[in-house]
């Protein structure tokens, strides 16, 4: 369990819960913008663990990143 204002924001399954005010925002978008923002999340999130590869092997190249990285967001299903 987590103690401290946080812990209102988790569910049972430790998921973040979206704050109503976001929500509230993201529901007077539309479903493209929607979709926009949420490939936008994607790609960033890649980047983040590209980078994360990188550093931690700095010998590898380029397409052995883009492979291990597709490997771990698809939790190894590539």
């Amino acid at each position: 369990m987590i103690d401290g204002p946080d812990r209102s924001r988790l569910d049972a399954g430790r998921v973040e819960v979206l704050d109503d005010a976001m929500a509230q925002v993201l529901r007077g978008k539309s479903g493209a913008e929607r979709l926009r923002i949420a490939d936008q999340l994607f790609s960033f999130a890649r980047g983040l663990v590209a980078c994360s590869i990188r550093a931690a092997h700095p010998e590898w190249n380029e397409q052995r990143i883009a492979a291990e990285t597709a490997r771990r967001i698809s939790h190894g299903a590539v």
